[in-house]
């Protein structure tokens, strides 16, 4: 799996009244998207499929959060869920959130881990305490060779500190999703993460 500096996480809850998710992730595809994670997770399977499908048409790799679709390039687990054992080894992440997850992730083989939250996030207010920089820096040493997304609470004001604090991208949510522009505001992360 070519790992993109920038990951895009699916949360169609955000959306401003009158956009659709297809349509946001399209354009952000446009802006130079090259993965975005589908959650959804309270949709039924065949709603998800049928949205992994929408979304691969729009030019994109799409990770499957928590379950295996037909046809995505790779799935996201929690960090003690177990891989998917139906068909063939796709590339997978793990969401990380403390030292022992990032042990486990990487010694388990996983393509790259999340780990959040960096800063307060809007997406998930309360979920545990900010890991800040010294945070991220900390778990970047503890992955090793396995490339690691700052998430929860990234934006384009603090995207370049989080890759030069050490991590491989960024991976967001809330700063695209609730976006008047969620192609540039993708645009702007992805810049300053280069």
């Amino acid at each position: 799996m070519n790992v993109p500096r920038v990951l895009l996480l699916t949360d169609r809850s955000q959306l401003p009244a009158g956009r659709d998710l297809v349509g946001t992730v399209a354009a952000c595809v446009d802006a130079g998207l090259d993965a975005v994670v589908l959650r959804e997770l309270d949709l039924p399977e065949d709603q998800r499929q049928r949205l992994a499908r929408a979304l691969g048409a729009a030019g994109v790799a799409v990770l499957s959060a928590r379950t295996r679709l037909d046809g995505v390039a790779g799935v996201h687990l929690a960090t003690a869920q177990a891989r998917p054992d139906e068909g063939p080894p796709l590339p997978h992440g793990r969401s990380c959130h403390d030292d022992a997850e990032i042990r486990a992730a990487a010694s388990g083989g996983a393509s790259y881990l999340t780990i959040s939250p960096v800063a307060a996030s809007a997406s998930k207010p309360g979920y545990g305490p900010a890991l800040g920089l010294p945070g991220l820096r900390r778990a970047v040493t503890l992955a090793g060779h396995v490339p690691v997304f700052a998430l929860g609470g990234v934006d384009e004001q603090n995207a370049a500190d989080l890759r030069n604090a050490g991590a491989h991208g960024v991976a967001v949510m809330g700063a695209v999703m609730r976006a008047d522009d969620p192609a540039g505001a993708f645009r702007r992360i992805s810049q300053a993460v280069r």
